[in-house]
């Protein structure tokens, strides 16, 4: 099987219950108060590592984001490409509401220290065939893209949160892999409609497999060889969508890497997805693997 090399946002998440999102001008009591550890890296690579992958995590924490670093850690992902360094850690303010929707404040803080000495030094840890699992929380992500198609390894990028200026700049024709919800691919081709989406992103680069994330709806998905739809697993008591999409995400390209069929790979993204909505937290909702058997 593959490495994987995670290169993403470390978060220290602060979760609050409350009993609708708050509104402009509003302030609001909230029901419940914790501290997780999060970033949309962060929990890829939990993901990954529960669902048995080999996987690396590379990117920026400051002095206070020791916690981050040890939860990696006792989940079993290599933080050897974790740097610290004299920046705040990142952190988000997560509001859920009695429905378990979510809205979210980040503050980049060090996951946007990373330099090329350390991108140096991530592609030096790789092999041809190797993946590289890349989101947008942060910096120098088109030269990360870059240098690592020219090392020959297999490109996934989870577009979130969608940023128009990056758009601009991301070098998509590298992208192997290329995972978006409705609302990110909406941004990068200009339709709303599922459909549409794929087929102006395949049009534009063929040589890519769209992941597109559909919520309740399930998942589409296609490239030049096939095109699929897979059902979203049912979920009685949606608690906490925190981290539903990472899940996913983590669960999904742990199949890829082990070479299974690609329908298979999104029923098994969708299966830990579900359970991860069903339960609070984000890294901590995660499921392991043999939740899922």
């Amino acid at each position: 099987m593959s490495k994987i090399i995670c290169f993403g946002s470390l978060n220290i998440d602060k979760v609050y219950q409350v009993p609708h999102i708050v509104r402009p001008g509003e302030t609001l009591s909230g029901t419940a108060f914790e501290v997780g550890c999060g970033g949309k890296g962060g929990n890829q690579s939990i993901a990954l590592a529960r669902a048995g992958a080999k996987v690396l995590h590379a990117g920026c924490v400051g002095t206070d984001g020791k916690m981050l670093t040890g939860n990696l850690n006792a989940n079993g992902v290599n933080t050897d490409l974790v740097k610290v360094i004299d920046q705040p850690t990142g952190h988000a303010i997560i509001q859920v509401d009695a429905k378990g929707e979510n809205s979210i404040i980040l503050f980049p803080g060090a996951n946007h220290g990373v330099t090329n000495e350390l991108i140096e030094e991530v592609m030096a840890t790789t092999s041809p065939g190797d993946y590289i699992l890349l989101q947008n929380e942060i910096n120098l992500l088109p030269d990360i893209i870059n240098k690592a198609a020219a090392a020959d390894l297999t490109v996934c990028l989870n577009f979130a949160p969608f940023d128009p200026e990056t758009a601009k700049i991301i070098p998509l024709d590298k992208v192997d892999i290329l995972i978006v919800n409705e609302h990110e691919g909406a941004g990068l081709t200009g339709s709303d409609e599922p459909e549409k989406i794929i087929e102006i992103l395949l049009k534009k680069y063929p040589g890519m497999t769209v992941v597109l994330t559909l919520g309740s709806s399930g998942v589409s998905c296609a490239n030049r060889e096939e095109s699929l739809k897979v059902d979203a697993e049912k979920v009685e008591n949606v608690v906490d969508t925190t981290a539903a999409g990472d899940t996913f995400t983590g669960y999904f390209l742990e199949a890829m890497a082990r070479g299974m069929e690609l329908e298979k790979c999104i029923q098994r993204g969708c299966k830990a997805a579900a359970i991860t909505v069903s339960r609070p937290g984000a890294a901590d909702s995660i499921p392991f693997n043999k939740e899922l058997l």
